[in-house]
Formats: C-alpha cells, sequence, structure tokens
C-alpha cells in the first residue's frame, strides 16, 4: 500500500498530488491498496499508536463526498462562522478556527435539541426494492465501495461515532443529514457493537469484532428492515432480507447507503 501525508496544518505542497479539499483533518491518502482489510488493519495501527485521535476513511467517489461535505457543513445546525477578522492566508488562524468548528460540531451532535433518534430515522428515506439489492451488493462486495485513493482524517473526538462531525455528510434533502446518520452510527454501535469506520459520498461502513451470530444478524436485519422499509410494503417483504441476514453472519463488515440514490450509486437499474 503506498501512502502520502499532508502537512501538520492540513496543506499540501504545490507538487503534491491530492488536495485536502473539504476533509478539514485530512492526514494521509493511501492508493494501491488490496482491499477494506489491508486499510482496516491500517486505521486499527494509527490508532493504536495514537489513541488520542479516531481514525475515518472515505469510501465512494471521494471528489463528491468533499463536496458534499463541504455543503453539509454549512447546514445551520453544524454550521460556525468565522471571526471578521480571519485570515485566510494564515495557516495558524484557519486551524484554530477549524478546530472550533469541530468542537461546535461535536456538541451540536450530543446537544439533545437538534439530535436525532433511531426511530426517528427509520422510514425516512426514499427507498424501493431496488435498494434492497443494492444493500446486498454493497455488502457481498464491500472493496467494490472504494475510490482509486481513500482519504484518512485524524480527529481529536472522544468516540468513534463522533468522527461525523470532521466528514459531515447527507447533503441533498432528500438523502439522511448528518444528524440523522449519527443517530443511526449510535444505534448500531451501542445495540449490536458495529463501529464507524469509513464514509464515501453515498455509503457508510462499520466493521464488527467477529462475524454475528444467527441470533444477532436476526435482530440486525429486522432494524435495517425498519430503517429502510418502514411504510414500504415492498421493500419490508423483499426476499433479499434474509439473504443479507446469511451473509452478515459470515463477515465483519456492514456497509449502509444513506442517500435517495444509492441502487444508482451501483450501477443497479429500477427492475426488482
Amino acid at each position: 500500500m503506498k501512502r502520502g501525508n499532508f502537512s501538520p496544518a492540513g496543506q499540501t505542497t504545490d507538487a503534491a498530488p491530492y488536495r485536502r479539499g473539504n476533509f478539514s483533518w485530512a492526514y494521509e491518502w493511501l492508493e494501491d491498496f488490496s482491499g477494506l482489510d489491508e486499510i482496516l488493519v491500517h486505521l486499527n495501527h494509527l490508532a493504536a499508536t495514537n489513541p488520542d485521535h479516531r481514525y475515518l476513511c472515505t469510501l465512494d467517489d471521494v471528489s463528491q463526498c468533499s463536496y458534499t461535505c463541504g455543503h453539509a457543513g454549512q447546514d445551520d445546525r453544524l454550521y460556525l462562522d468565522s471571526p471578521d477578522d480571519m485570515d485566510w492566508d494564515d495557516p495558524e488562524q484557519e486551524r484554530a478556527w477549524e478546530q472550533a468548528s469541530l468542537q461546535h460540531r461535536l456538541a451540536q451532535l450530543n446537544n439533545p435539541e437538534v439530535a436525532q433518534s433511531w426511530e426517528q430515522v427509520c422510514g425516512t428515506l426514499s427507498t424501493s426494492a431496488t435498494d434492497v439489492k443494492a444493500l446486498l451488493q454493497a455488502n457481498r462486495e464491500p472493496d467494490a465501495l472504494l475510490d482509486e485513493v481513500v482519504f484518512v482524517q485524524r480527529i481529536p473526538a472522544s468516540g468513534d461515532d463522533l468522527m461525523i462531525a470532521a466528514q459531515p455528510n447527507g447533503y441533498f434533502s432528500a438523502d439522511w443529514d448528518t444528524f440523522q446518520n449519527h443517530a443511526i452510527i449510535r444505534h448500531l454501535a451501542t445495540q449490536y457493537g458495529y463501529r464507524f469506520f469509513g464514509m464515501g459520498a453515498s455509503w457508510m461502513g462499520f466493521v464488527h469484532p467477529e462475524p454475528p451470530n444467527a441470533d444477532q444478524a436476526a435482530r440486525l436485519v429486522a432494524d435495517l428492515q425498519q430503517l429502510y422499509g418502514r411504510g414500504r410494503s415492498e421493500v419490508l417483504a423483499h426476499a433479499g432480507w434474509a439473504e443479507l441476514q446469511q451473509l452478515l453472519q459470515g463477515q465483519r463488515l456492514l456497509m449502509l447507503g444513506y442517500v435517495e440514490n444509492m441502487a444508482e450509486s451501483l450501477g443497479l437499474d429500477g427492475e426488482d
């Protein structure tokens, strides 16, 4: 695996191949990796050597993910105005503002006045039977959700669920927003032990210490049916849920889409 580092201020030189874009806490980029297993080993190594930080990687479509991240961060519930006398050419001032902005987002994620619950999120994404097929495909082939380049953010946060503060996403009105995604991340962690590790333009990635047993997988899939299918009989009754339940028992990874067009993001048509 090939690695490249951003400078401590998050910037790259003119000769560097990548810019951090809207990933304010970008620490390094990865190329020529074998797949998610190798990336997860690397993330675990980073976390073990620096336990004061959390490490979040990108998944699908890094450029689009950066674009929507920038806009999602302007949500009134997340945005922090910069000082009137801000000098954007001063890296120290810019980094101080980014630190303050991150702390504001972290506080907002824990603010009960704007936080969402799992029950509030269930059924709020417009889905169809094709999206169940998309969930199956994404979990059968999770490596396919990786872009050619993966950015890793090094985030000073107290919990893995809070890493979304550094990469807010869910910009379009029909998608789940940052607070809805955070409710999902938190629920999967507290109820099932899945740890949030990655986010792309359309998909989120979770990892479990070991594959869930039959009972755990059954409960998880029943929850996912409600998350994606509440109020939609064709989604709730789709045969793919049983297949997903069997699939998850053989792997540690769980990939979940959070956008209205998640089937389109995998190139699936509208047929059941």
